[in-house]
């Protein structure tokens, strides 16, 4: 069964060549012309993974995806212009797996839709081998089968980026990893992503879990990499 996707953009060519593409590769597009639109879309028929576009009118992409991520985890890959960095950076922080930048190259954009796609796929509760794959630091508690997040009981609701960030992290407590390293495991699909794509995950998850009380998840150990903060004793 092709994974359905929902192209968004407001120029009409983009959203040409972005289907073109991605029909090529198997996939089942369709398309919203507006971000009204395309959470109209969204409620009704779904998708598997949302291509955004940050700068529409109106409803831009950036409010877009604040509403899609209000209803649950729908992966998106935000496109957006050269000389719109601050607004990747905030597309990520409100949960964005991921951007490409225009003009894009459709080879590109495929790439990176099938490498989210897989990390979704990795991290969905479908293995029956992976159902006793629960990982507990502290009050932490990673459950992969069914991809939730807890910390103390509260539920902390993470992209399948970020839960992948995470589990990496929970699952060897002591060990510092590298920006290299967390590419490597996170986008296991040889995609390209830059450092600060990787601090922008950070950032979002240690927000994430502040808010559910945990103002330590993740340490920076300085030049060298990220790992798993003092969450107290293993539960």
């Amino acid at each position: 069964m092709s994974h359905r996707i929902l192209v968004v953009d407001d120029d009409p060519h983009i959203r040409e060549v972005i289907c073109f593409a991605l029909e090529k590769a198997g996939m089942s597009p369709s398309v919203a012309r507006d971000g009204a639109e395309a959470l109209h879309k969204l409620e009704g028929e779904g998708a598997d993974l949302v291509v955004l576009d940050i700068g529409m009118p109106e409803l831009d992409g950036l409010e877009v995806c604040r509403r899609i991520r209000r209803r649950g985890d729908t992966p998106i890959l935000f496109l957006s212009a050269r000389s719109d960095e601050i607004d990747r950076i905030v597309g990520l922080e409100l949960g964005g797996d991921d951007y490409v930048t225009k003009p894009f190259s459709p080879r590109e954009l495929v790439a990176r839709v099938t490498a989210i796609l897989n990390r979704t796929k990795r991290a969905a509760p479908a293995a029956r081998e992976q159902e006793a794959d629960i990982v507990r630091h502290g009050a932490l508690t990673l459950d992969t089968p069914r991809f939730r997040a807890e910390f103390a009981g509260a539920q902390v609701t993470l992209t399948a980026l970020e839960f992948a960030i995470v589990r990496m992290l929970a699952r060897r407590p002591g060990v510092v990893y590298s920006r290299d390293q967390i590419m490597d495991q996170a986008y296991a699909d040889n995609v390209h992503v830059s450092d600060r794509t990787i601090d922008s995950h950070i950032r979002n998850i240690r927000q994430k879990f502040a808010a559910a009380g945990c103002a330590s998840l993740i340490e920076t150990v300085h030049g060298v990499g990220f790992k798993l903060g003092d969450l107290g004793a293993n539960a």
